[in-house]
């Protein structure tokens, strides 16, 4: 009779297995194909960022391009974190550490570019006579570097925290989970400090983007305000401002996703995962691409050019 009852737990716990890996697969399938699809399209809208003078010498588009460089570089290496744990292959320390803190890099460039971005918007719409002389493509390289710099060295302090741990005591440097940046909290520190480091950041880029969206709408009352210009301002403005909020969460899901696993079971945590993967790792990463790519006179055709490789549609718009 024992012998039955455990043969009947063994055909459900293997069962359980079966269909929790045919799901993993299929989500990871469902999740991978429209991330090589943006990856894609950011790679050929930083192409097409490239391809024409106007581009390179025009303030705006070089700090999108930073933008979607930095987004690029970090949807790329999540794509690849999410596929080595979705295969349960298990690094170590040192690999993890590398791909986490390259994440963790590309990830504060976003706020930070975009709060630069912002602040251009606000200065051509605020105070259009001088917007020339202000966001110069010169000051523009200085306050991109002035962001990696900063970022950097947000990156430099997690490392310096991280090297306090005492690995010499470890058997082996080979992990026992899978790789995230939350991994990387091997002392207490390193977690006190990016949560107070996050909350400096994003609090400081929201006020950033809401003041000059206050600005920009102040401003479009004006009688002297170019009334379209503004408006397209101020709806770019409250795009930005979603874009932010969704990658303020991207830096809380790791802390949601903890707090979650003492109380639901592992299959439906890696659901929520997926789930939070594709809203706040993929989405926020594309928007720059759909809001200038789309809405933008100069970029969009293009864009659309690259996009179709090349090729002509005269034919399809015959009618």
């Amino acid at each position: 009779m024992s012998y039955a009852n455990q043969s009947q737990t063994l055909n459900i716990t293997t069962g359980q297995q079966y269909v929790g890996f045919f799901e993993r697969v299929f989500i990871s399938i469902l999740i991978g194909m429209p991330c090589c699809l943006f990856l894609f399209i950011n790679g050929t809208m930083l192409f097409t960022l490239r391809s024409k003078a106007v581009f390179r010498e025009t303030s705006r588009y070089i700090l999108l391009y930073n933008l979607l460089f930095s987004d690029t570089v970090l949807l790329a290496l999540s794509q690849l974190m999410y596929v080595l744990a979705a295969c349960r292959i298990f690094t170590t320390y040192p690999v993890c550490g590398v791909l986490s803190m390259l994440n963790k890099l590309t990830n504060e460039i976003s706020p930070l570019t975009l709060v630069v971005m912002c602040l251009e918007r606000y200065v051509a719409v605020c105070y259009p006579l001088r917007h020339a002389t202000i966001i110069t493509v010169r000051n523009t390289a200085i306050a991109i570097i002035v962001v990696w710099a900063f970022s950097s060295l947000n990156v430099l302090v997690q490392i310096l925290l991280l090297l306090t741990f005492p690995f010499e005591e470890l058997p082996s440097l080979q992990m026992t989970d899978i790789c995230s940046y939350e991994a990387m909290f091997l002392v207490p520190m390193s977690e006190i400090y990016d949560k107070a480091y996050t909350g400096f950041v994003f609090l400081s880029a929201g006020m950033a983007v809401t003041c000059s969206y206050i600005g920009v709408m102040v401003a479009a009352r004006s009688a002297s305000t170019d009334k379209a210009s503004a408006h397209k301002a101020r709806n770019t403005l409250l795009l930005h401002l979603v874009q932010l909020g969704l990658i303020l969460l991207s830096t809380m899901h790791g802390t949601i996703i903890v707090s979650l696993s003492t109380t639901l079971q592992r299959l439906i945590i890696v659901r929520i995962r997926s789930s939070f993967y594709v809203f706040i790792y993929i989405l926020p990463r594309c928007l720059s691409s759909l809001i200038y790519g789309l809405r933008d006179q100069t970029i969009r055709p293009v864009l659309m050019y690259y996009l179709c490789c090349r090729l002509r549609l005269s034919r399809f718009s015959k009618s």
